[in-house]
C-alpha cells in the first residue's frame, strides 16, 4: 500500500511537484505520464526516498518514508531512465554489489541473485562486462538489480527507452510476471507501453496531479456520436429534453446533421441510445449513424496537458 498525502516539492521559488496525493494499493502496474518538466522524475525520487519533499508524507507498507527510510527502501526496487552502471564490472559483480548495497545478508544473497538473474535471463551473461551488452541487456541489469531482495514495490523509469521490438515486449511480459508480487509504477512517454500494460495512470502537469483513473474507466466516454439527416431542424432540441442526455452539440454539414450527445454520468448508455434512436425517427428524421465517441490515452493525454509545462522533472 501506498499512501501520498500533499506531496510537494520546491527548487528555490519553482515547484516541480505540487500538492500531489493519490493512494495505490498492492499488486498493480500504474502508468505516471507527463511531459518533459512535469515532475515525474521528482516524484519518482521522492517516493524512492532518494529526495526529500517540501512537504506532505509518504507511507509505503505501513512505514511512513521520513521517519523511517530505512524499512522503505529495503522494500522498494527503483530503475532510474539512466541507471549508474559500471561498465568495467562483470554482470556478476555488479548485481552481488548491489545486493550488498541492499543489506541482503549474505546467508540470503545466493537465493536473491539467483532470483533476479532468473526472473531477467541473465544466466548467460553474467561474465560479460556491462559495458558490452546491448541496450536490451544493459536494461535488463538495471531491472535485476531493482528486484534483487523481492521488492514490494517496482518504480520503473522509461524501461523500454531504447529498446527494439522484440526487447520491448520481453520486458512487457517481464513487468506483468513482476506485478503478481509487486506494486508497479511505470513512468514512460510511450502511450502503447501504458495501453499494454497499466491498469490505472497518474497523469502529471506542471508539478500537478490532472488525472488518477482506471484506464477501462477511462475508455468509457459517455458520449455518443450522431448523424441524421437535415429535414428536421428541431432534432436538437428534441434530444436535448430526453432524460439521460445532459448536453447535445451541433456540428452541421451540407446534407445531414451531426450531433455530439453527452449523457448524465451513470446513465445506462444502451437505454440511452435507445432512446435517441427512437427520438430521431419519432422526429421524421433519417438515422446515418449511432455510436460511442471513442477516447484513446493519446487524446486524453493531449487535452490534459495541453497548457502544461514545467522546467523540473
Amino acid at each position: 500500500m501506498i499512501d501520498v498525502q500533499r506531496l510537494s516539492r520546491r527548487y528555490g521559488r519553482t515547484t516541480a511537484v505540487d500538492d500531489v496525493s493519490f493512494t495505490i494499493s498492492n499488486q498493480a502496474i500504474i502508468g505516471l505520464l507527463g511531459h518533459n518538466g512535469a515532475g515525474k522524475t521528482t516524484m519518482m525520487k521522492m517516493l524512492s526516498g532518494y529526495l526529500e519533499p517540501s512537504a506532505g508524507t509518504i507511507r509505503i507498507g505501513g512505514h511512513t518514508l521520513a521517519d523511517d527510510s530505512i524499512a522503505v527502501q529495503r522494500s522498494l526496487g527503483y530503475l532510474p531512465e539512466n541507471l549508474p552502471v559500471y561498465p568495467d564490472m562483470l554482470v556478476a559483480d555488479y548485481l552481488d554489489y548491489a545486493a550488498t548495497l541492499k543489506g541482503i545478508r549474505r546467508g540470503d544473497r545466493s537465493r536473491a541473485l539467483r532470483r533476479a538473474i532468473d526472473a531477467t535471463s541473465l544466466g548467460d551473461r553474467l561474465l560479460d562486462p556491462i559495458g558490452r551488452l546491448s541496450r536490451g541487456y544493459r536494461q535488463r541489469v538495471g531491472v535485476a538489480q531493482a528486484i534483487l531482495g523481492a521488492p514490494s514495490l517496482l518504480i520503473l523509469d522509461e524501461p523500454t527507452n531504447g529498446l527494439d521490438p522484440g526487447q520491448t515486449a520481453q520486458m512487457r511480459t517481464l513487468i506483468r510476471e513482476l506485478a503478481a508480487d509487486a506494486t508497479v509504477i511505470l513512468s514512460t512517454h510511450i502511450m502503447q507501453e501504458v495501453e499494454a500494460l497499466c491498469e490505472r495512470v497518474l497523469v502529471l502537469a506542471s508539478g500537478r496531479l490532472v488525472l488518477d483513473e482506471h484506464l477501462a474507466r477511462l475508455r468509457e466516454d459517455n458520449t455518443l456520436v450522431l448523424r441524421a439527416s437535415a429535414e428536421v431542424p428541431e432534432l436538437a432540441g428534441a434530444l436535448a429534453r430526453l432524460p439521460q442526455v445532459l448536453t447535445v452539440s451541433a456540428d452541421g454539414v451540407a446534407g445531414e446533421q451531426r450531433f455530439t450527445v453527452a449523457l448524465h454520468p451513470g446513465t445506462d448508455s444502451d437505454t440511452a441510445a435507445g432512446n435517441i434512436a427512437r427520438c430521431v425517427l419519432d422526429s421524421g428524421a433519417r438515422l446515418y449513424q449511432l455510436a460511442p465517441r471513442l477516447r484513446d490515452l493519446d487524446t486524453v493525454f493531449r487535452e490534459l496537458t495541453a497548457h502544461g509545462g514545467g522546467s523540473h522533472d
